[in-house]
């Protein structure tokens, strides 16, 4: 993920799951240990857009659902691939057997947040340590195309096991799954009935 998408993701998170509207540039280098430059730049397609209103001291969202479709647009899951694999396991039994630090993403993360799958899925998305990942499965990996998708996980802050709402969005929005769309419908109503 590259800088900028860190950016759209705190502040997403804030508004969404923490239902702050309100932000500050300097709290988000400092958070995301980003430059100042860096937030600045990420903010300018936001500001013109109107999903943000830059204050003197601040910048409110004033639009969560347009930055939401922007870096759902922005997004390149694919360039975050690090590794991805068949594994002879059903999903239940790879989200099982994750070693600790792995954040859940896509279907496996709707599930964990939201109580249940809104179709069948047989693929598995997570941010997390390759090399853990590969040595936790090897034994189990054979040909046919992926079922485990490994994602770069950078240094960030710690949302939890799974990914946060816009995050999961976002991830679904860029799976090539023909499922995908029958979460991202559900997803859409439940950020609706969050950010109330």
């Amino acid at each position: 993920m590259i800088k900028k998408e860190l950016i759209y993701r705190e502040i997403l998170f804030q508004v969404i799951e923490k239902k702050n509207n309100a932000l500050t540039q300097a709290g988000l280098s400092k958070k995301l240990k980003v430059s100042l430059s860096t937030v600045n730049n990420a903010l300018k397609p936001l500001d013109r857009m109107n999903a943000i209103k830059i204050e003197k001291m601040n910048f409110k969202v004033v639009d969560a659902r347009k930055l939401l479709y922007y870096w759902a647009c922005e997004r390149k899951l694919e360039k975050d691939v690090v590794w991805g694999a068949r594994v002879n396991m059903s999903v239940v039994d790879i989200e099982k057997e994750m070693p600790d630090g792995v954040v859940f993403t896509s279907y496996s993360a709707y599930k964990f947040n939201f109580n249940g799958a809104e179709a069948d899925y047989s693929e598995v998305y997570v941010y997390g340590n390759a090399d853990k990942i590969k040595k936790r499965f090897a034994k189990r990996v054979i040909e046919g195309p992926p079922n485990l998708f490994v994602l770069k996980m950078a240094n960030e802050p710690d949302y939890g096991k799974t990914a946060t709402i816009a995050n999961i969005f976002v991830d679904l929005w860029n799976a090539k799954e023909w499922y995908a769309r029958n979460f991202l419908e559900e997803l859409e109503i439940k950020i609706k009935e969050i950010a109330r």
